[in-house]
């Protein structure tokens, strides 16, 4: 998928903030907060979803309460940079509900994952066994989150990014 930059007034600034904060919020209670009418917010929003500003809705669940209590950073280096081993790597970790987020990398390493984890049991297994495994994987390092100092969802708005224009 191919993303560009769009345009937003600050009407669209508020009403993206707003959904990101609580995304169960009423069409009504929006209009009452940016001061427009019911449908011209949901135009606003379809525009938004449209455009790929706003690119889904979640639920957003505790790990912890799930029971994954470890959240771990993996780096991966490959061995070969073919386009054969790239995807082969792509696709198999694409495939994985404990990765969270891959992140191609600049340097000395070439992927992060964000994962979570039940226990070390779990970690072992899921690094031997997932992770090792795959063609052309050359090392892979580990490192757990003792605290989770911050976890948000929600993107700060350049402030340049919009037009003053609504």
């Amino acid at each position: 998928m191919e993303y560009y930059s769009v345009e937003l007034d600050a009407v669209d600034i508020e009403i993206v903030n707003a959904l990101q904060n609580d995304s169960r919020v009423s069409n009504a209670e929006l209009a009452r907060r940016v001061n427009l009418s019911p449908p011209a917010i949901h135009a606003r929003i379809r525009r938004l979803e449209e455009t790929g500003v706003i690119c889904g809705y979640a639920a957003l669940i505790s790990r912890e309460a799930v029971g994954y209590d470890m959240l771990c950073f993996i780096q991966v280096s490959l061995q070969t940079h073919s386009p054969e081993k790239v995807q082969a790597f792509r696709s198999q970790v694409a495939n994985m509900p404990e990765v969270l987020e891959c992140h191609q990398l600049i340097g000395d390493i070439d992927y992060l994952l964000k994962v979570v984890i039940v226990n070390k049991a779990d970690l072992q297994r899921f690094l031997m066994e997932r992770i090792t495994p795959i063609p052309g994987v050359a090392r892979v390092k580990t490192s757990m989150a003792l605290t989770e100092i911050k976890s948000t969802t929600v993107l700060p708005i350049p402030n340049g990014h919009y037009s003053e224009e609504a």
